[in-house]
């Protein structure tokens, strides 16, 4: 798994993702590495508590202009698959709380935007390079990663998410 991990961070660090042009690739690793922070708004927020639910989890910050730049779509994507188990965790890495409470007044979303001081979290997922995203299964497991922007919104990357979640019972 920290090969796969590695892998993504390596291709944007090469450039092979350019900026606008980031694809949500399949995942061929494990379990998901523990995420356990504190959201902006206070709780504590684990990931084993999303189990059940597909969950994408953003690593970014304020200064990122990709990160910023995708965060609508993430809004979007959020809003499609309401009334779904689907969540959106994303990972602000090392920021003063009073910067990103001043960014969330500009960039209208309602996802839980989580804290992660010292950058603990982003290490234990190699996330070096922002945006970092990862869509996790109902099991837990990593099912697609993408180092870069990428626009949530688009239908083939819906209908990936969207295939994860579990079906309706009839």
């Amino acid at each position: 798994m920290i090969r796969s991990i590695a892998r993504i961070a390596l291709l944007g660090t090469l450039g092979a993702v350019p900026c606008g042009a980031a694809e949500l690739q399949p995942w061929r690793g494990g379990p998901a590495p523990a995420l356990e922070l504190r959201a902006l708004d206070g709780p504590t927020h684990r990931l084993v508590d999303y189990r059940g639910k597909v969950v994408l989890v953003n690593f970014w910050a304020t200064w990122c202009e990709p990160c910023r730049d995708e965060m609508p779509s993430m809004q979007r994507l959020k809003e499609k698959l309401a009334g779904r188990p689907f969540a959106v965790l994303a990972v602000n890495l090392d920021e003063p709380e009073a910067r990103i409470r001043s960014f969330l007044t500009r960039m209208k979303v309602d996802f839980t935007v989580l804290l992660d001081p010292g950058r603990v979290a982003a290490k234990s997922w190699n996330a070096r390079i922002l945006p970092a995203s990862f869509v996790i299964g109902t099991d837990g497991k990593i099912r697609y990663g993408v180092v870069g922007e990428l626009d949530w919104g688009q239908d083939r990357v819906v209908s990936r998410v969207v295939e994860l979640l579990p079906k309706a019972k009839q």
